[in-house]
């Protein structure tokens, strides 16, 4: 081994228990510096494999679990139960006519009411991820949040559908940034093996975030103030939001370097274990050859693909799974309790998920894909074809319909570990997400009022896009395996001109440029 040595924490500590380790100061939580220097005597000290001992790793691992994972899981939460507010403002009276403190929505104007939210993601999701490269990840994932909680509550004070609706805009633009933001923050702190779990326990959040929606609908239903119940929905849920954000300012840093909660050397140990990654560094400037690679790369449009086609089924159940529910004979309280075992559901698929993949052969991602879109399939056909009368097996396909989320969770980690260069890493997370939006947008409108409460044409396209978006696993796969094949015939044509891994490893090259990176599929 080279000069590099094995260093123990133990004989370099420098925190004082209570305190932040010495030399950190507060106003790094603003920072914007990409601190290359830091990064440099990173690989200085624990460039050569083997350099950081597996019980340091484990120990420095086992704080980034403690604080970044439940932060991302509880933005999550707190993102999904924002999108399902007007679900359960549904079944509070938000339609009700205005006589009766409802807004007198008629016709398709609760659809759009569910798809406009879009609308402000569509128009600012692409605009919000250039304005992430260029500031601080956390404070302007923050920012976003607080301004989510800000218009969440505004929606409460509206009073006709044309207000409602520019609330509903606004909010869609501040959410814009929440899954390319955690997606950025995931990478940022987990190994390319590690990425799988990481996204999988903060996704597995959308699922707490059904149940605890049920359980803030069913506690909002039994207030019996001055206001109509969903008004106290979007009231209550809006300034919990906002409160979080001012937590995550300051749990969450904006880079290795100014992780408070870790001692100098846990923080040159986070940066140097991520060099296998080759997925580079914070790099605020904006790469014209990178955005050309990114728009004729198919993968990024495989992955657009995969967003649309899963955000139809996601839009569907998000906005109408309460008023599906309540269809099948349940009145409006045991209808927001039933909304936990479908939270439930969602947790168990996606843990499943992640453990399977855990205990797979490497580059098994794709199969766990495509494994589970069958539960989805089969839950959507059986809904489908099952008699109308029969309750519980149709409520029972209704869940099972969750397990396309596990699919999609993986594939997250499919895009964090195959996207390198910082330009094409940010246009690849907004358009998986612009893909979600525009999926999001025509959602609703399969749902029709005519067809309540089964909703026969809303559950049809759930079975059309799960079984496309099988299929995209399949080419993905085999896409990814030809690309590896390709890199491997260039180095060996290469041969002794392929850099060290430790030259590209923390450099803004992208997939295709870099010859030490590899595809995970």
């Amino acid at each position: 081994m080279s000069d590099i040595q094995k260093v123990d924490v133990d004989t370099h500590e420098e925190e004082v228990e209570g305190i932040a380790p010495r030399g950190f100061k507060f106003a790094d939580v603003f920072s914007r510096s990409d601190h290359a220097e830091f990064h440099n005597e990173a690989i200085a000290r624990y460039g050569e494999d083997g350099a950081i001992s597996p019980e340091l790793e484990k120990r420095v691992r086992r704080k980034i679990n403690r604080v970044i994972l439940p932060c991302l899981g509880i933005c999550y939460a707190f993102y999904y139960i924002d999108k399902t507010t007007l679900s359960y403002a549904a079944i509070f009276g938000i339609n009700a006519p205005k006589e009766k403190d409802g807004l007198g929505l008629h016709g398709t104007q609760y659809a759009w009411l569910s798809s406009i939210f879009y609308w402000g993601w569509l128009a600012w999701s692409i605009p919000s991820n250039l304005i992430m490269q260029k500031t601080p990840v956390t404070s302007y994932l923050a920012f976003n949040i607080m301004l989510w909680g800000v218009f969440l509550m505004a929606q409460a004070g509206a009073h006709s559908f044309a207000a409602l609706a520019v609330f509903r805009v606004l909010s869609g633009a501040f959410e814009a940034i929440a899954d390319p933001a955690f997606m950025l923050i995931t990478s940022m702190w987990y190994t390319t093996s590690e990425q799988p779990a990481a996204i999988s326990f903060w996704y597995t959040f959308n699922g707490v975030g059904v149940g605890i929606g049920g359980l803030i609908g069913y506690g909002i239903g039994q207030i019996k103030g001055s206001l109509p119940s969903w008004r106290y929905e979007f009231l209550i849920v809006g300034a919990v939001c906002s409160a979080w954000s001012i937590a995550l300012l300051f749990l969450v840093p904006n880079n290795h370097a100014s992780a408070w909660w870790l001692t100098r050397e846990e923080r040159l140990v986070a940066v140097a274990r991520l060099r296998h990654n080759q997925t580079g560094i914070a790099n605020r400037k904006f790469k014209m050859d990178q955005f050309i690679e990114c728009m004729l790369d198919p993968k990024t449009w495989c992955f657009f693909l995969i967003g649309f086609l899963g955000a139809v089924p996601n839009g569907g159940i998000s906005n109408f799974s309460t008023l599906v529910i309540k269809g099948l004979g349940f009145d409006t309280l045991h209808t927001t309790l039933l909304g936990l075992p479908q939270g439930a559901f969602v947790c168990v698929w996606i843990i499943s998920g992640a453990v399977l993949n855990h205990y797979l052969p490497p580059n098994s991602r794709t199969w766990v894909c495509m494994l589970y879109m069958l539960p989805t399939i089969g839950g959507s056909l059986g809904f489908l074809l099952a008699p109308k009368n029969a309750y519980v097996a149709r409520l029972i396909c209704f869940y099972l319909t969750g397990s396309y989320q596990t699919s999609f969770v993986i594939n997250l980690s499919i895009i964090t570990s195959n996207t390198a260069g910082q330009t094409k890493k940010m246009l690849t997370n907004a358009l998986i997400w612009f893909g979600s939006c525009v999926g999001s947008i025509a959602s609703p409108f399969f749902y029709k009022a005519s067809q309540a409460p089964t909703y026969p044409l809303g559950i049809a396209s759930m079975l059309a896009t799960n079984i496309l978006e099988l299929l995209c696993f399949v080419w993905l796969r085999w896409y990814l395996i030809r690309q590896n094949k390709k890199k491997d015939a260039a180095r060996a044509q290469a041969q002794s001109d392929v850099p060290h891994v430790n030259a590209t490893t923390f450099s803004d090259l992208t997939d295709k440029q870099n010859p030490n990176f590899r595809y995970v599929y």
